[in-house]
């Protein structure tokens, strides 16, 4: 996973000469009821892209209208660069793919979704609240929630490891079908930091960065939360002295001598490596670490299970990374956009694309959590089972920062204040230190 960047709207200005210029791939002229432009995001697993041609070639034929998709990659920040350029120059998609803060970075410039995504609702039921955060503005939802691209951080372990070194079954405690609410209870962040001594004694560290990549941010975000450890509330005050930060900070100071001492170096790739390597039992990520595994280490994909993170005092919270579909202003077919956004997220065609995706992508409904592909992936058979947050998991989808206004989490997230936190705490400083420079931080930028 990739570290998030931002593009300024004053750079923006100086790309805005070259969206006109963009290379569109055609799909399909079926008729002349109508053009559409569509910007995607180009998905890591080269099916995933196939597939949603496939969906809007369909689409496009039935409907008569002449559609062209461009798949825009994140490497070099081209996806972010392309959208802000469009959204100066005022041309451009008329649809693009949005990913994460940056719904909120143009929303002035989108057309608000409300009519798609309540539709939606009637025929799936409730998103899940991280989308909400990210999607709804001032309560409209300025971009349709996708499933292309959106992937939580859950937890890839070793099997054979966790239940050598730290007596841990995580096939018992998440096995691959239903079990009662509170089946898995005994995973907490405490039952984390004993398996964490256990293993590093045994030299399989969990690798837990603590650096300013994604990773790191929604780990130890994610962890903050489940203590409740708020650094500003939702009226935008900075509450990062309270004890809630302390106990988390407590939690980080117990656990960090049992991690990797590189941690605070590490990039997106470093703990996908760790594990793959065979050096680590236990890693936060997508399922993309055991797709690798499985092409470069058979063994070690084999004996890997994808479950939740762990509860804390405030529950279990599953760090998320959403994705969505929005509308341009000017847009000059909106009618049409709306109407291919809407097929798109039917049910069938969000499980086709997530078949070709491996099951990588997780729709924004709760009700979706069980298509197939998620029992089907193998080896082990049912090893992705628990990864999308299923209704007995008693947990929910968390955006790290998001107890504060959108318009300050993005920063905190930019700045990785949280994971700089644990830094400090690595290198020796004390709680009360670290809290003095995480409010001297927010106060910066607030």
């Amino acid at each position: 996973m990739k570290k998030t960047g931002r593009v300024t709207r004053r750079n923006a200005i100086k790309l805005g000469a070259t969206a006109a210029a963009l290379p569109l791939v055609h799909i399909r002229t079926a008729g002349a009821a109508g053009k559409l432009t569509v910007a995607m995001w180009d998905h890591w697993v080269p099916a995933g892209n196939k597939s949603v041609m496939q969906v809007v070639d369909a689409w496009a034929e039935k409907n008569k209208v002449d559609v062209k998709v461009d798949f825009l990659t994140s490497t070099g920040e081209k996806i972010n660069i392309t959208m802000a350029a469009e959204a100066q120059a005022g041309r451009g998609h008329d649809i693009f793919a949005f990913e994460q803060w940056t719904v909120h970075q143009w929303s002035d410039k989108l057309t608000p979704v409300d009519d798609v995504v309540s539709s939606l609702v009637k025929q799936y039921g409730p998103i899940n609240k991280a989308n909400a955060y990210l999607g709804q503005i001032d309560g409209k939802w300025m971009a349709v929630p996708t499933s292309l691209g959106s992937a939580p951080l859950t937890i890839c372990g070793r099997i054979s490891m966790l239940k050598e070194y730290a007596g841990i079954d995580v096939r018992e405690w998440y096995p691959a079908h239903e079990t009662k609410p509170g089946h898995a209870d005994a995973w907490t962040y405490d039952a984390q930091l004993r398996a964490a001594e256990a293993c590093f004694k045994a030299g399989k560290p969990f690798a837990l960065g603590c650096g300013g990549t994604t990773d790191s941010i929604q780990t130890w975000g994610a962890t903050f939360g489940a203590y409740g450890a708020d650094l500003v509330d939702a009226k935008g005050k900075i509450i990062v002295d309270n004890d809630n930060v302390r106990a988390a900070l407590e939690y980080a100071k117990k656990i960090l001598p049992f991690l990797p001492p590189s941690i605070a170096s590490y990039d997106n790739a470093s703990n996908n490596r760790a594990y793959i390597s065979n050096n680590s039992a236990l890693i936060w990520n997508p399922p993309s670490a055991w797709a690798v595994a499985k092409r470069d280490a058979p063994a070690v994909a084999a004996d890997t299970w994808t479950f939740p993170n762990p509860k804390g005092p405030k529950g279990r919270l599953i760090p998320h990374r959403p994705y969505f579909w929005g509308i341009w202003q000017f847009s000059q077919n909106q009618s049409g956009a709306k109407e291919l956004l809407h097929h798109l997220m039917q049910r069938e065609n969000l499980e086709f694309m997530s078949v070709a995706a491996v099951g990588y992508d997780v729709p924004p409904f709760e009700s979706m959590s069980d298509f197939k592909i998620w029992s089907d992936v193998e080896p082990p058979a049912g090893t992705v089972y628990n990864y999308p947050l299923r209704p007995w998991h008693g947990g929910e989808y968390y955006i790290t920062g998001s107890s504060a206004p959108p318009e300050i989490a993005v920063q905190m997230w930019n700045r990785a204040v949280i994971p700089g936190m644990v830094a400090r705490i690595l290198t020796g400083k004390t709680i009360e230190q670290t809290i003095a420079w995480a409010k001297d931080e927010l106060e910066g930028f607030m």
